[in-house]
Formats: structure tokens, sequence, C-alpha cells
């Protein structure tokens, strides 16, 4: 499997897809399968501040926990209701129905730092 071509993806494993001045975040298929089976998720409160490079929440799995950052500050404008009730969505949809979060930027330059899909999926192949 491919990651998508219009999202950015971060050395830990994280996808962020701009629309306008909205970010959407994720975890990536790649970091998805190394945690295997995801139990639990939780996201920072709709209204929070975020700084580039913190913490918008965590994952956690029969493995471990992970935190997962964001590349961009902004206002967190939506945390995914549907991941929370069902944490199994991000290791069968990660890049559909398995988003986390939605940010609103005014800054979306940090994701041009990002890996593209081609340079994300020739570094972390996915089965």
């Amino acid at each position: 499997m491919t990651s998508p071509s219009d999202y950015r993806f971060s050395e830990t494993h994280e996808w962020f897809r701009l629309e306008g001045d909205v970010v959407t975040i994720g975890i990536t298929q790649y970091a998805a399968d190394e945690l295997t089976d995801i139990t639990y998720v939780e996201v920072k409160p709709k209204g929070t501040t975020i700084k580039p490079g913190t913490p918008i929440g965590e994952v956690e799995s029969v493995k471990t926990t992970s935190d997962v950052y964001s590349a961009v500050g902004g206002t967190l404008i939506e945390a995914n209701r549907e991941v929370g009730q069902d944490p199994s969505l991000i290791n069968s949809d990660p890049y559909g129905r398995g988003w986390l979060a939605k940010i609103k930027t005014n800054d979306p330059s940090p994701l041009k730092k990002l890996m593209d899909q081609a340079s994300y999926d020739r570094k972390h192949p996915v089965g």
C-alpha cells in the first residue's frame, strides 16, 4: 500500500493533509502496522492551542503508547469521535476514517519541510 500522494509525512509517522487553512492529522499505515492492535485513542479537547512540534494526543496499542505530534501550530477544531469509539479504524483505514484531529492554522509553511509520499514510502515501505 502506498501513502496518499497529497499528504505530507513526519519522521515520527504522522500524516498531514492541508485543505485551505485546516490541517487534518493522523498516523501512517507504517505506524499503525508497527503498533499492531490499537486499543485506545486520546486527542486534546476542541479549542486547545497547539504549538508546532507538540503532542495533540496519544495512541495506545497492545505494544505501547505513542504520542501524536503536530507539525503546525493553531487551534484544534475537531477530534475524530468515531476513532475514540473504535480505535481499530486507525489499523483498518489510517488515511481515511482513521484520522485523529483537525487544526486550524495560520501558518502551514512547516508542512513544506516534511516528506512527500514518495520519500516517505521509500524510507518506510508497507508490506
